[in-house]
């Protein structure tokens, strides 16, 4: 989606180029338009807004002991009770904020890092290229569980640590797209108008080549998400984590240490397992809208398939007959 301009556009100041807001933010017109994805966003929506009015919804604060642990659903405890005596909606409720936090949080930090990063080697290249594909490498080669385990292990357990920590181990296959793209960019028309007309390097970068990389940026945060979300659930599952945060993982971690699976307690597993999965679920739709945005031919082929069930053929119930000819 490069932002191609003509030769008489090429020869205006590039201060006095109006902004297309249509054509930068086409991207999320046919996000909006792809039927999965708009499922997927509403979804997200809906666990947001769960996430803020947590107050209001399950008011009380943080779920403390209430009643017997391991009681089934009914009553005032709509989902039950889990193995610390806590209600367990109240506890699914809270927990989206932390889980959501801790998704959202790792997904924006990582992005941040491999725009910056990627961006800064495809556009200079030579040896900051060299030096920054070194390093976009070396984290890709390292075996992501057992540095998340060490790293949540020796430092302290906040949920800033917990975003520092997936971040840090989760943005450099971003950066090496980013970057590839950005080496396509660089050769585009605009950008020697841009280096023509006197601008400075990172002016170029951040004003002309990353308003084209929205699409591609955007990706890249809904698949950190769903990998924050998910590596945060492992790591509290674990016990990795500071146990007295309420998150959708914790919750696992309490329902396994109960024997929760053992005693079919259903009810204090199954609500988180099930809202986790729905996240996920949801941000992959999500991304499915991001795919036609990053290639085209999907997109087209969509279009094609809409208009074909639109179409409505003529049907004939008259047989066909071939008229003889007689010999003369």
């Amino acid at each position: 989606m490069a932002q191609e301009i003509n030769a008489s556009e090429m020869a205006k100041p590039l201060k006095s180029r109006k902004f297309d807001f249509k054509q930068q933010f086409q991207w999320a017109y046919i996000l909006i338009r792809h039927p999965q994805a708009r499922i997927g966003l509403i979804i997200i929506f809906l666990l947001i807004l769960m996430a803020v009015f947590a107050p209001i919804i399950a008011p009380g604060g943080k779920p403390v002991y209430v009643d017997t642990p391991n009681l089934p659903p009914g009553g005032s405890h709509i989902l039950g009770v889990d193995p610390l005596g806590r209600d367990e909606f109240a506890l699914v409720v809270w927990g989206a904020r932390i889980s959501l936090e801790i998704g959202f949080g790792t997904g924006v930090l990582a992005l941040l890092v491999a725009t910056i990063l990627g961006m800064i080697a495809g556009y200079f290249g030579g040896y900051i290229d060299n030096i920054l594909t070194l390093l976009f490498n070396l984290f890709l080669v390292i075996p992501g569980l057992p540095m998340l385990i060490l790293l949540a292990a020796y430092m302290k357990q906040t949920t800033s640590t917990v975003i520092f920590t997936l971040a840090f181990t989760g943005w450099a296959f971003w950066a090496r797209i980013i970057r590839a793209q950005t080496l396509s960019l660089r050769e585009k028309d605009f950008v020697a108008a841009s280096i023509v007309a006197g601008e400075n390097h990172f002016v170029i970068i951040f004003r002309q080549i990353l308003p084209n990389m929205i699409n591609i940026i955007v990706g890249g945060i809904i698949g950190s998400t769903i990998y924050g979300i998910a590596a945060s659930t492992a790591l509290a599952f674990l016990g990795l984590t500071n146990m007295e945060d309420i998150s959708w993982g914790t919750n696992l971690f309490w329902a396994q240490n109960g024997n929760s699976l053992l005693l079919g307690a259903w009810w204090v597993f199954v609500p988180s397992g099930f809202l986790l999965a729905l996240a996920a679920l949801a941000l992959t739709w999500v991304n499915y809208g991001m795919d036609e945005i990053t290639n085209p031919r999907l997109r087209s082929e969509r279009e094609l398939r809409r208009v074909i069930r639109h179409i409505q053929f003529k049907t004939s119930r008259a047989t066909p007959v071939l008229r003889r000819e007689h010999s003369k």
